[in-house]
């Protein structure tokens, strides 16, 4: 297995994070030391840029010209949210991020916040990272006392509090309009701009919005330079390294950080182990549960920006969901539509009404009641789909257009076959436990 130079993970550990000390020992702060003694917020905002940083929670923007989005003379106070949500089916980088360096997260939000003249940081997390998030109320509390947040950072006139968020729970907070209302305490359903969240967000005032991995590259790249930031990418178009999520059917799930661009075979066979023996990659999800199935004609695809989208495809959050020949495919899409349909805010009829209605025609067509005219049927719903009110709805039918595209076949047996072709393949169902019974051990002992 090919090895790379760890910048995200450096402080990595199996069994703890880094603590505070740790992390100023290889050189942490320091970026922020020397914005807020050398550099101008604008000086800050031009080396990120130059740097060609892209968002790294699948939208793939341009960090830094969401940054001079914020006008000289916006209104104050400011804020900056960091994206920890993090609900997306198969996507969990932030979360092993968090766990292994919160400082550099911290540091990224305070560079960040820099920049724009933000005075207020809310770390936004997921309800079931209860753990992170009282790992990160407990560094921030360290980080204020050694004079690294809060008021007059590291002697200077620049002042940052940041405080941690618990979300209510839903998916849909993730998306970045959805979660200003979710912060505010009302419905959260996303807003439609304009104005943008840079110009009119929480409270009404500007705020800017990134994921964890995008802010954990601002002080490597303050302290190490633009160019060196280029130079860590696999492809001359991209930028940086990338976390990479790899879960599904290969030997050794995990979370690698790579050379963005990484061609995908290498990613699934190397560092993910290969699949299992006796199986053959059939197809994946390149960026979580919200991207399209890429069929295996793609397997040596590299995995930036750039090349996924000149093949139709997204990176997303390079969360790597592997399929074999033995999985059926109209089963794993008919398990996402569950989980979209649920997760939907309701705000939107073709969200609202569509994702159900897809959930129906899959299911009907995994357990063998399935006629032709579905097919037709579904893709005219994906397209109805991809006019909703927001991005939820185009990424829920990512996954069931690109079956009908690259799998139709596949559709078209279960609807021949009365059934599923592959449920041979499937292991059998545990035995039921009965109410208020423990369920026997294989030596029978309880």
């Amino acid at each position: 297995m090919r090895a790379y130079p760890q910048i995200l993970f450096a402080n990595r550990r199996p069994d703890r994070i880094a603590s505070l000390e740790e992390y100023r020992a290889g050189g942490g702060y320091l970026a922020l030391a020397e914005a807020l003694t050398t550099l101008s917020p604008a000086e800050v905002e031009h080396r990120v840029l130059d740097a060609a940083l892209l968002g790294r929670g699948g939208a793939g923007f341009p960090a830094a010209r969401k940054w001079l989005t914020v006008a000289a003379d916006a209104p104050r106070p400011r804020y900056l949210v960091c994206n920890a949500d993090e609900m997306e089916p198969g996507t969990f980088k932030d979360r092993v991020l968090l766990h292994a360096d919160p400082h550099l997260v911290l540091e990224g939000m305070a560079l960040a916040a820099y920049s724009v003249g933000a005075e207020r940081g809310i770390l936004f997390i997921r309800k079931e990272y209860e753990g992170v998030a009282r790992i990160l109320d407990r560094e921030i509390a360290r980080a204020q006392r050694a004079g690294l947040l809060g008021p007059n950072i590291l002697g200077s006139s620049f002042s940052f509090e940041v405080s941690v968020h618990r979300s209510g729970g839903r998916y849909i907070c993730g998306e970045a309009t959805a979660q200003l209302n979710a912060i505010e305490g009302k419905r959260p359903n996303p807003r439609s701009p304009p104005p943008y969240p840079t110009e009119k967000g929480l409270w009404g005032k500007p705020t800017v919005s990134h994921n964890v991995e995008t802010l954990a590259c601002v002080p490597h790249i303050l302290r190490n330079g633009a160019e060196w930031f280029r130079s860590l990418a696999a492809t001359p178009a991209g930028a940086g390294t990338k976390l990479y999520c790899v879960s599904g059917r290969v030997v050794r799930p995990g979370c690698f950080e790579l050379p963005l661009g990484t061609p995908l075979r290498e990613i699934v066979e190397e560092h993910a182990g290969g699949l299992p023996a006796g199986g053959a990659f059939k197809a994946c999800l390149p960026g979580g549960a919200s991207t399209r199935f890429l069929p295996r004609p793609l397997y040596d695809i590299a995995m930036d920006y750039d090349s996924l989208k000149a093949a139709g495809h997204r990176l997303g959050t390079g969360a790597i969901i592997v399929f074999d020949q033995g999985t059926c495919l109209v089963a794993a899409t008919l398990n996402l539509i569950e989980f979209f349909a649920r997760e939907s805010c309701g705000w939107c009829t073709p969200c609202r009404e569509g994702l159900p209605y897809v959930r129906d025609l899959l299911r009907r067509i995994e357990e063998g009641e399935g006629r032709d005219e579905f097919i037709p049927t579904l893709r005219r719903q994906c397209d109805h789909l991809n006019r909703a009110y927001c991005a939820f709805a185009p990424g829920a039918a990512a996954p069931v257009e690109s079956l009908l595209t690259y799998f139709e076949e596949e559709v078209r047996a279960h609807v021949s076959g009365k059934g599923c072709p592959f449920r041979a393949n499937r292991p059998a169902a545990p035995p039921p436990v009965s109410p208020g019974c423990s369920r026997p051990s294989p030596g029978g002992a309880r």
